[in-house]
This record gives structure tokens, C-alpha cells and sequence, in this order.
């Protein structure tokens, strides 16, 4: 047996020392999220103090003295800004809610956790409180549809203000770490809510073709947290129209064991009942996208958002909104059972995978993975997808391979790859599409872009996709001049001016038409911005309003575009929106033209209190609408658009929104034509009616956040449509009003979620 000694004096000084040098480090760790910088929690952090011009992108050091300290933490990734702000610089501070900042005061957070460049996240703070984020993929294309859980607070003095902000680091997915360390991409900026001018660090724009691969990378020691949450929601429906009561319940669920690897997964998912799409007028043979507002289908999904088949942001092939869409039975929207999304990363390979099935005869059943890595100046992914559908009797599956590589600073050059193989009795078939996109930075302020596209005739990808259209084939080239070191004495900040020509074919070699465009973005010193376009197409073949009944020819096109943004003065209430749309679409060429014009205008009673109301004109003397086969009608289309709405923030955690759309259509029978083959079509004397359409959408919508991603909602949701054909005709004056009367729905819901973390 070993003797035990008594602890000597030097032996207990010693542990007395670890001990306060453990709470000493202790205490240097942890951060007091106050809004207020304390100089002693940030003694150890990185201090960034050189801020430059980035909006307009004059690479010129920050007019107002802007300091950031960034610590890694136990709890999370910690940034603070103290934003220098005196009294004689206006400050703006209005309340908008989560999601909906309005111009203010306001700091960014950019983070690619992984500094591959292959997806980040964006967290924006103002001055008054409100957050924001997104998730950020493809270099620059944001999406707000996703709600994170992290922290904030922010403090104001007379000197400027503050804030700071604490990002868990279970808020994504994350490689593993090498040697205790951690290599991230990050950004800040800070905008000046009067001016609109931005100031970030490092010197990158999202204006730019890449933002995220160039974020500054930093090495911070690496954490990791776990988490497991379990969001329960209930929710209660009374139908004042047919008089019944529904009632739902459901859960999300994410976890997080490790830094590497997260799961989230949803039963029976709420249909985001209190947040409705706009209303939509669509007589075209293209489909419209909406944004999706499900919680489970919103949460990491940038991993997924892969774009293809268009300039067009929407085009991707991951359209979680095919979930629980209408039902291949026709019967209502389809009753989705349950999803599970799980992301993780091992050693450079990064993985994901989301599979949803439907309930039901009709139901259907969704699968995606994709597998992505990333080296030195290039990153690359692959996704396999596969939807199957019973009640068609048809399989869809759907592979593609994407990359991006930039062998230097200037040139960056993206490519996809994507091929369809569908099962099915009636438009089974394999075919395949591309795309490539280059863009080249000349130099002083010039740059250039080459976009090329394939779309093979038989593609099909929107069983669980969004692509506009297949069969098509597109070349763009465009070269663009950036000015932003304007005079002091102009009333604008910058100036991007875009010429560009395309050329537009279908893959069985038709000509669609050919274009030259000319436009100008500019910012003005105000914080207003106005942009012009200008556009020349040659004669027309167009292969889809007959819906594959041939093409039909019409004459070349001449358009206009603008619009005004007049942003609100530092002491003023108002800001306001117009827009003007001039341009030719049907058979008579110049001599009948389309013409639209928007105007919006918003009344901030105070910070927390605004109202907006925006009126639509469109005047359409020769709109072109399929009617059935080779048919065409023309008419003479009259349309009015009224919005209006409120948006009230009570205090911190109750918000109040109201919002009314109704629409009025009338259409004036013009004349039938038919196409014959080759394109060509001709008036006939066949009869044609008129019709008229009327649409009402009101919510009133009351939101109380008890803890964060935990709420209470009350929404009363009125709705109808009309469609009418006459040969009498229609008044839109007298018409107008009709669409008030309209009630085929309305809904009192209450939901109730509560997220519990373990």
C-alpha cells in the first residue's frame, strides 16, 4: 500500500491557481448577450476595423467609423459591431418583423461554415431588433424561406449602436475539424438605413457573379454542439362556409448529434394555413412558382437547392412544393404522411438525402440524395432523385452532376448536367439537358457573361422539379460596365449598365426568336434606386401557347421596362414603388401594345405601425389566349389589382398583419384565329366570348411568439373566384366591385407550436 501524503503548501497554491485560471478563461469565454459591448468578453477576439464601400462598390473606406470582433465560443460562433453613428447622421429604426426587415439600419452576418464555398447562411440584425436569414446557394442566390435559432440583442446611444449576435453551431451542418481548428468563410457588412450605402469585410458583393467561394476564410477553434428538438404544433379550423370544424396535429423533429451529421423529420406537416400566396392571374403555358412556408421543408434546404434550366432563379430540381401538391386523383391537395431530411458530412465528402410519402391511393412518394465535395478553386455535386406515382401508373427518376471551378480571381466557370428516365404508359422516354455559364471580370468595372442551355424535347424533371419549359435550346451573351465612382455632386451612387444578345431555338431546330436588350440599375444617394430596360426581338415562333399543337408566328416585338423605388426620407412617412411595362404581344404587331402600370405606396405611422396600398392597371388591346387545338382568341383585356395591408409589431413578441388582394378581369372578344401548319394563323369569322374573372384573397393574421420558433397564431382567412363567358360583355368599372362579394371560403385557425429542446 502506498502512503498518502498531506497536500504541501506549494501543492495547494498550485491547484488554487488552475482553479482561477479555469475561471478566469471561464470568464473570458462566456458573453453577456446584451447588445452592450463589453470590452473584457471581447478581449481575446479578432477585431476587424477596415470596412469599405460595397453597395455602391467603391472599395473606399466606411464614411462612419465601423468596428466587428468575431470569437469562436463554446455556445456558438459570436460577432459583435459597434457602428459609429452620430447625431447628425439620421437614423432609421422602423419594425417589420422576422423576415420582413424594412430599409433601416442593419448589420449582416455571411458564414460558409465549411469555407468550400458550397453553401452559407446570412443573419441579419437592425437597429431596432428585427432578424433576418436566409440560406445562400449557387454564389449569390439567397433564399428567406428558412428560420434558424439563434440569438441577438442590440443597444443604441448616442454615438451610434450596437449589436450582437451569437450563431449556435447546431444551426447547420459542419465537416470535421482538423487540429482542434476550424477554417470558415465569413463576411459583415453594415448598411446605413438613410442612404442604402453598404459597408462590408472584406470587400465582396453578392452583386458580383461569386460572393460566397471568395468570403474571407478565417481559422477559429472548433466546437461542437448536439441538440434534439421536438416541435409539436395543434391547429383548429372552423369553415364558416360549410359550416365545419377540422382539427390537426402534427410534430417536427431535428437533431443534432455532432458537428457532422443533423436529421430533421415531420409528421403529418402543417400547410402553412397562416401565411397564403398571392394571387396570381395565368392564362399562359407556364407554370408560376411560389415560395414554400413549411417549417420541415424550409430547414437546411439550401443543400438541395440546385438551380437548372434557366437565368431564372426558380428553375431548380428540387420543387419542394410538388409535396403535397394536388393530388394525381384530382382530389384536393395530397395528404402528406411524413418526411425525413438528414444532412451530414464525411472526411470532403458532404451528403444529403429527403424522402416524403403521401397518404392514399393517389399518394405519392418522393426521394432525393446528393452527394457534393469541393478542392482548391472547384466544387461538384451530384443528385439522384426518384418520385413515384401509382395512381399514373408512372415512375420519374432524375440524375444530374453539377460544378463550378474557378481557375483564377476573374473567371468563374459553372456547368450541370441533368437527364430524366420516365416510366410511364403514356410519356415514358430518356432524354437529357445542359447548361454552362462563364463570367470573366475585365477589369475597370467591365465584365462578361456567357450563358448556354439544353433542354432536350422529352427532359422531364417537374415531378419533383420547377423547369419552366424542355426543348429548348438558349445562348446568351452579355457584357456589363459598373460605375461607382461618381461624382460627389450626382444625385446617383452607381450605375450598372447590361447589353446583351440571345438567341432562342427548340431542339427540333425552330427558331423561337432572337433578342437585344439594353438595361441600367442605379442607386441614388437617397437610398432610392431606378432601373430601365430596353428590348428588340425578331419575328416570333411560338411553340407553346398551343400546347403542343404546333407553333404559331407573330410579329417582332418591341418593349420598355422601368422602375422607381423613392425611398423614405429620415424624418419623412412615406416611401413609394411605380413601375412601367410597354410592349407588343399578339397579332397586330406595334400598332396595339400591352400597357402595365404599378404604383405602391407606404405610410410608416410610426416605427412599429405602416400601411401599404399598391394599385395594377394593365391594358392588353391584343392578348393572345389558347382556346382548345389549333385555336387562338384574341381579345381586348382590361385588368385591375388592388392590394392593400398593414403590418403592426405591438411590442417584441405580438405582431398583427392584415392584407387584401382582390383582382378584376374583363376580356373583350376580339376575334377567333386558327393556326395552320407552319405557323401561320388566320382570322376567322367564328364566334367568340367574352369573359370576365374576379378574385378576392383577406387574411387578418395575429402572431405571439412565446419562445423562439415557438408561436401562436389566430388568422381569418376570407377567399373566391369567379369565372364568367358571356357574349354581352362585361364593364370593369361596375364588375370591379363584384369581387368583394365573393366568399367561396372562409376560415377562423388557430395553431398553437412549441419547440422543446432536450
Amino acid at each position: 500500500m502506498r502512503p498518502v501524503f498531506p497536500p504541501s503548501p506549494t501543492r495547494l497554491g498550485l491547484a488554487l491557481l488552475a482553479a482561477l485560471s479555469a475561471q478566469g478563461l471561464a470568464a473570458r469565454t462566456a458573453i453577456t448577450l446584451d447588445g452592450r459591448i463589453d470590452s473584457a468578453e471581447w478581449a481575446d477576439a479578432r477585431h476587424i476595423t477596415d470596412f469599405r464601400g460595397v453597395q455602391p462598390l467603391t472599395r473606399e473606406p466606411a464614411s462612419l467609423g465601423t468596428e466587428a470582433w468575431v470569437r469562436s465560443t463554446p455556445d456558438g460562433l459570436a460577432i459583435a459591431f459597434r457602428n459609429h453613428q452620430p447625431a447628425g447622421v439620421p437614423r432609421l429604426a422602423p419594425r417589420g418583423g422576422r423576415d420582413n426587415v424594412p430599409p433601416a439600419d442593419r448589420v449582416n452576418v455571411y458564414v460558409d461554415f465549411d469555407g468550400d464555398g458550397r453553401s452559407g447562411y446570412n443573419f441579419v440584425v437592425t437597429m431596432a431588433g428585427d432578424i433576418g436569414d436566409t440560406t445562400i446557394a449557387n454564389e449569390n442566390q439567397f433564399n428567406d424561406d428558412w428560420d434558424g435559432d439563434w440569438q441577438q440583442a442590440t443597444s443604441e446611444d448616442a454615438e451610434g449602436w450596437s449589436a450582437e449576435v451569437l450563431i449556435p453551431w447546431h444551426v447547420a451542418p459542419m465537416a470535421q475539424a482538423k487540429d482542434g481548428q476550424r477554417t470558415i468563410g465569413l463576411s459583415l457588412d453594415r448598411v446605413i438605413g438613410h442612404s442604402n450605402a453598404r459597408y462590408g469585410w472584406p470587400t465582396v458583393s453578392w452583386n458580383e457573379p461569386r460572393f460566397l467561394s471568395v468570403l474571407e476564410k478565417i481559422e477559429v477553434p472548433a466546437f461542437e454542439q448536439s441538440l434534439l428538438a421536438v416541435t409539436p404544433y395543434v391547429s383548429g379550423l372552423q369553415d364558416q362556409v360549410d359550416g365545419r370544424f377540422r382539427s390537426a396535429a402534427g410534430a417536427d423533429l431535428f437533431w443534432k448529434p455532432n458537428g457532422r451529421f443533423q436529421l430533421s423529420a415531420t409528421l403529418n406537416p402543417d400547410f402553412g394555413q397562416v401565411e397564403s400566396d398571392e394571387l396570381v392571374v395565368n392564362f399562359g403555358a407556364t407554370e408560376v412558382f411560389f415560395n414554400d412556408k413549411r417549417p420541415f421543408f424550409t430547414e437546411n434546404q439550401a443543400y438541395f437547392d440546385v438551380g437548372f434550366g434557366g437565368l431564372n432563379n426558380a428553375n431548380r430540381l428540387l420543387y419542394t412544393r410538388r409535396v403535397g401538391a394536388g393530388a394525381d386523383d384530382g382530389r384536393g391537395a395530397g395528404d402528406v404522411t411524413g418526411a425525413v431530411k438528414l444532412n451530414g458530412s464525411a472526411g470532403r465528402i458532404g451528403y444529403g438525402l429527403f424522402a416524403a410519402t403521401e397518404d392514399g391511393p393517389a399518394g405519392r412518394d418522393f426521394v432525393a440524395a446528393r452527394a457534393s465535395t469541393a478542392g482548391e478553386g472547384w466544387t461538384s455535386g451530384a443528385m439522384l432523385t426518384e418520385v413515384k406515382r401509382p395512381f399514373l401508373d408512372r415512375v420519374s427518376r432524375v440524375a444530374s452532376f453539377d460544378q463550378v471551378w474557378t481557375p483564377h480571381d476573374g473567371l468563374t466557370v459553372r456547368g450541370g448536367l441533368a437527364a430524366s428516365d420516365i416510366e410511364d404508359p403514356t410519356r415514358g422516354g430518356r432524354d437529357s439537358g445542359g447548361q454552362l455559364r462563364i463570367d470573366h471580370e475585365l477589369g475597370q468595372g467591365w465584365r462578361q457573361q456567357l450563358y448556354a442551355l439544353h433542354l432536350g424535347k422529352n427532359l422531364q424533371l417537374n415531378d419533383f422539379g420547377f423547369l419552366e419549359r424542355n426543348n429548348f435550346n438558349y445562348v446568351r451573351y452579355e457584357v456589363a460596365k459598373r460605375e461607382a465612382d461618381l461624382p460627389e455632386d450626382s444625385r446617383f451612387a452607381s450605375h450598372q449598365t447590361r447589353y446583351a444578345a440571345s438567341s432562342r431555338y427548340n431542339d427540333r431546330g425552330l427558331r423561337l426568336f432572337n433578342t437585344v436588350a439594353i438595361n441600367q440599375y442605379s442607386e441614388y444617394r437617397d437610398g432610392g434606386n431606378r432601373l430601365w430596360d430596353v428590348f428588340v426581338t425578331g419575328p416570333l415562333n411560338d411553340d407553346l401557347v398551343l400546347r403542343g399543337n404546333g407553333h404559331v408566328r407573330l410579329p417582332r416585338r418591341v418593349g420598355i421596362f422601368a422602375e422607381r423605388y423613392w425611398a423614405r426620407a429620415p424624418e419623412g412617412r412615406f416611401e413609394h414603388y411605380g413601375k412601367l411595362r410597354s410592349v407588343n404581344e399578339g397579332f397586330d404587331g406595334g400598332s396595339r401594345r400591352l400597357v402595365e402600370l404599378l404604383g405602391e405606396t407606404t405610410y410608416h405611422a410610426n416605427d412599429r405601425l405602416r400601411f401599404t396600398a399598391s394599385l395594377q392597371l394593365i391594358d392588353n388591346p391584343d392578348w393572345v389566349i389558347w382556346r382548345g387545338g389549333n385555336a387562338l382568341g384574341q381579345f381586348a383585356g382590361q385588368q385591375t389589382f388592388l392590394s392593400a395591408g398593414t403590418t403592426w409589431q405591438i411590442d417584441a413578441k405580438q405582431e398583427l398583419r392584415v392584407r387584401l388582394e382582390a383582382i378584376g378581369l374583363d376580356a373583350e372578344a376580339r376575334a377567333l384565329w386558327r393556326v395552320a401548319p407552319g405557323g401561320v394563323a388566320s382570322r376567322t369569322a367564328e364566334p367568340l366570348d367574352d369573359f370576365a374573372l374576379r378574385n378576392l384573397g383577406f387574411q387578418v393574421r395575429y402572431r405571439y411568439q412565446i419562445a423562439p420558433l415557438s408561436d401562436l397564431y389566430i388568422a381569418y382567412v376570407r377567399g373566391g373566384s369567379l369565372f364568367q363567358e358571356s357574349q354581352d360583355g362585361f364593364s370593369l368599372g361596375d364588375e370591379f366591385g363584384n369581387a368583394f362579394n365573393l366568399r367561396d371560403s372562409e376560415q377562423l385557425l388557430v395553431k398553437l407550436s412549441y419547440r422543446f429542446t432536450i
